[in-house]
């Protein structure tokens, strides 16, 4: 199946409302335990001195896991959508004393805007979302310190359109219109395996493991022994 991405910051409020109500605990929860399990075979998993990024952040779901299973730890959550923000800074609001070292930051990459040398570089798929893979590599080096830590997470595109239409009937049937049409709209934008191979390659991001986990996904990791980025 040929790549089609088409912009997808999810500005409209209603939109954004609907996916925030959408209850992806199952797979924020596994995305947590992916990062822990990283984070303790690196010898980092008690949190000291942890500082984390989540890129495409969303309305937060994600990055309140972070802070809440690193209370020490700084996290920032990046997206681009007013409208995500919105619903994240709401969350926060609401729950100020375990969230005391999170905050959000609005910005569209690629952006010069991007501070911070951190510790931890996650996201949730994100990486689909952009007409150029490169922007994303490219801000991924721009937020690490040495001996960075980086977990990435992301669809894979299906080989066809049948392929496609199993998936979203599997993983989104129950789901409002606008989220399964963005479902499938994500699914048609993902990248294979071998592309995001070629797109580490490219951006001279060496010694990261590529792997196809479910039907579905794709993780991009630090290799179990710490080591720096070149």
């Amino acid at each position: 199946m040929e790549r089609r991405c088409e912009p997808e910051l999810m500005e409209e409020a209603l939109q954004a409302e609907a996916y925030a109500a959408a209850d992806f605990s199952g797979s924020d929860q596994a995305v947590l335990d992916r990062i822990e399990a990283l984070l303790a075979a690196r010898g980092e998993g008690d949190g000291e001195g942890l500082s984390f990024v989540d890129l495409g952040c969303g309305p937060g779901n994600i990055t309140f896991l972070l802070a809440r299973r690193w209370p020490e730890a700084s996290v920032v959550g990046i997206d681009g959508s007013a409208a995500m923000l919105a619903i994240a800074e709401r969350r926060r609001r609401a729950n100020p004393a375990s969230t005391r070292r999170l905050q959000f930051r609005q910005l569209v990459l690629p952006s010069p805007q991007l501070e911070g040398r951190f510790s931890a570089v996650v996201s949730n798929s994100l990486l689909h979302h952009l007409h150029d893979p490169g922007v994303f590599w490219q801000s991924v080096r721009q937020l690490s310190a040495p001996g960075m830590s980086l977990y990435v997470r992301d669809l894979r595109r299906p080989a066809n359109d049948t392929e496609l239409e199993a998936l979203v009937h599997r993983h989104a049937a129950s789901a409002p219109e606008v989220l399964r049409r963005d479902y499938a709209h994500s699914l048609r934008a993902a990248f294979t395996c071998a592309e995001v191979v070629g797109q580490l390659e490219a951006a001279g991001l060496e010694g990261l493991q590529v792997l196809e986990v479910d039907d579905r996904y794709l993780e991009i990791q630090s290799p179990s022994l710490p080591g720096r980025l070149s």
